[in-house]
């Protein structure tokens, strides 16, 4: 026999009610005994009283036939709470008829099969947590997505999201989920897999892993659906399985990533200078990367330079290379905010039988959901001694124990510290290197000969791009003496694997800056007022006049808003800014000019913005 489709059941049902209807109107008309006489010698009351029993009957046929049409429409009509019990139950003809009549109402919310309750769960989660391998086969068949993650946050949070009660938002979810699990609890991030591996259903779990379900995707806690499983069983087996091919799969990928595309270009894409910085960062990452580094031990780095000269962008974009753009992977601390000794406990978490034990630490918090993460502690001379004691144990062990007892392995994390320390003195170091480097630049220049007529290079261009290393005089003499007198131990400053200097920009590196600047105000004049914004080159090297090697590229951003954006503000509110409009900055005896050119003209006019 042909299958059907849901809708050519309702037209076949709703044929089959049409002829139920003809033929209660038929038979409103005949006698009621069929004898083809009605009422004949019986008076005109007899003739009264059939007429109001055909009537009668044939409303009754009309009334059954309009339910009748009511309960097949609504029959094959997508129900939410029929398909997640059907997932739940494993009643495959059910969730098949909810796939179908979601597609006949076309739903909007992605696949069919992938229809999400209100309150955040999908079907193919609802059957691994129920073990019903083969529900969970029958959604992926129908084209279920394995690796979409949960979105509830527990009764209450769930409640308030929706508008419901928080005791309502329970019960929706032991009826339409699973009455086995803690409806109070939340599951953010999981996905179908984490679900069986909790119901230890190793059918659904061979399932969702032939279908390309993700071992290592986490969830909002940071933890893979192996944790969840039970040891020993047959279904962590299966995990750790398919953990072991896809970690290799991926370690392969990257390998293959890192040898196109190396760390220190992905790095230079983003930082400006600090071509010694980039340089040292990326052979201790190689070195960890590949194996040829201290398994026991935590790469630990310390940077050290000026305000606003690339630290703790540096940070970031190490986070970014290492993990794939994960947001998890790079956790950032204000040191300045543990200067007291108690807020050790706010790093750690607090003893039991203090205010916020149940809490944990920011930092321990951070490590248990991803113990691999790039750690950026920041301006880590203002930390209070006590919480470089907790540092300490951490660099040096790559372990730490939390406020509740709760031992957090970070073997593999990168720890990265800044500091403003000896700040000034690498500051003047660097500008010497960077005399010293342009000196001997115009000495190899003299005796260049051009091509073609060109230009020969500056001596800041020539020096620019070149990487300038710090003697280790200067490191033994002037800075490890600042170190040490400030961090007062020797053993914390041996834990560190790299001390990173950052050195002052030189005049092309800055020219770089204020370039990046301009294009990010001309981008944003271009979005929010529709005036393209140009500049001539004169321009770049006014504003970077405006550098102070003491706040570093801020100079610069803080330089390019006074000079130029307060003219740009200014203009606008006089009303000589129309949308549509093309700005042209000009320099001249290292002051900013502004002209405006207005829509389909082709001359500037010079603005005159004196008070």
């Amino acid at each position: 026999m042909l299958k059907m489709s849901g809708m050519q059941c309702v037209r076949s049902n709703l044929r089959t009610i049409r002829r139920a209807v003809r033929l209660a109107a038929v038979l409103a008309r005949r006698p009621v005994d069929g004898s083809g006489a009605a009422g004949a010698g019986s008076g005109g009351d007899g003739g009264g009283e059939h007429a109001g029993e055909r009537f009668s009957h044939a409303r009754t046929v009309v009334g059954v036939a309009t339910i009748g049409l009511a309960l097949v429409a609504a029959d094959h009509q997508y129900n939410e709470k029929r398909f997640f019990k059907a997932a739940g139950l494993g009643n495959l003809q059910e969730i098949r008829r909810q796939v179908e009549a979601a597609k006949e109402g076309r739903a909007r919310d992605g696949g069919c099969a992938d229809r999400r309750h209100t309150l955040g769960w999908t079907a193919l989660m609802a059957a691994a947590a129920n073990d019903q391998p083969a529900a969970v086969a029958e959604l992926i068949r129908l084209g279920a997505r394995p690796d979409l993650q949960e979105k509830y946050a527990g009764a209450s949070a769930a409640a308030q999201q929706q508008g419901l009660h928080p005791l309502e938002a329970m019960q929706r979810r032991e009826d339409e989920f699973c009455a086995s699990m803690n409806s109070r609890a939340s599951f953010l991030g999981w996905t179908a897999l984490h679900y069986a591996a909790l119901a230890d259903s190793a059918g659904s779990a061979a399932a969702l892993l032939d279908a390309g379900a993700d071992p290592t995707a986490r969830d909002h806690a940071g933890r893979r659906a192996l944790h969840y499983a039970k040891d020993p069983s047959p279904t962590r087996d299966l995990i750790v399985e398919h953990s072991a091919r896809w970690e290799e799969k991926l370690a392969a990928a990257a390998a293959e990533e890192r040898r196109r595309f190396p760390l220190e270009q992905r790095l230079k894409q983003f930082i400006v200078g600090q071509t010694a910085a980039i340089e040292t960062v990326a052979a201790a990452v190689r070195r960890k990367e590949n194996g040829w580094a201290d398994e026991e031990h935590p790469l630990v780095f310390l940077f050290l330079g000026s305000s606003g000269i690339g630290k703790t962008e540096l940070a970031k974009q190490l986070a970014r290379y290492m993990h794939r753009d994960d947001p998890a992977a790079f956790i950032r601390l204000d040191m300045s905010e543990y200067q007291e000794k108690h807020e050790v406990a706010k790093l750690i978490g607090a003893p039991p039988g203090y205010v916020g034990h149940e809490e944990g630490g920011q930092l321990t918090r951070a490590l248990a959901r991803r113990a691999d993460a790039v750690v950026l502690f920041d301006e880590v001379d203002k930390a209070h001694p006590d919480v470089l004691t907790v540092l300490l144990q951490l660099f040096d062990e790559g372990r730490l124990t939390d406020g509740k007892g709760k031992l957090i392995e970070c073997k593999n994390a990168v720890f990265v510290m800044t500091s403003n320390l000896a700040a000034d003195e690498i500051a003047q170091y660097g500008l010497q290197l960077r005399r010293e480097a342009e000196a001997k630049a115009q000495l190899r220049a003299k005796g260049t000969v051009t091509k073609h007529g060109e230009d020969p290079a500056t001596p800041e261009e020539a020096a620019g791009g070149e990487a300038l290393e710090v003697s280790r005089t200067f490191k033994d003499s002037v800075v490890r003496p600042i170190l040490k007198r400030h961090f007062g131990r020797d053993e914390f400053l041996g834990r560190i694997n790299e001390i990173v200097y950052f050195l002052p920009f030189s005049r092309q590196e800055l020219l770089t800056l204020v370039q990046r600047e301009l294009v990010r105000w001309a981008e944003q004049a271009r979005a929010r007022h529709a005036v393209e914004l140009r500049w001539e080159g004169g321009v770049l090297g006014a504003l970077a006049d405006g550098y102070d090697v003491h706040y570093g590229a801020r100079s610069i951003k803080h330089e390019v808003e006074r000079r130029l954006v307060n003219q740009l503000a200014l203009a606008a509110e006089r009303g000589a800014l129309a949308r549509g409009c093309c700005v042209l900055v000009t320099a001249a005896a290292g002051r900013l000019a502004l002209a405006v050119r207005a829509p389909r003209q082709t001359d500037y006019t010079p603005l005159d913005l004196a008070v």
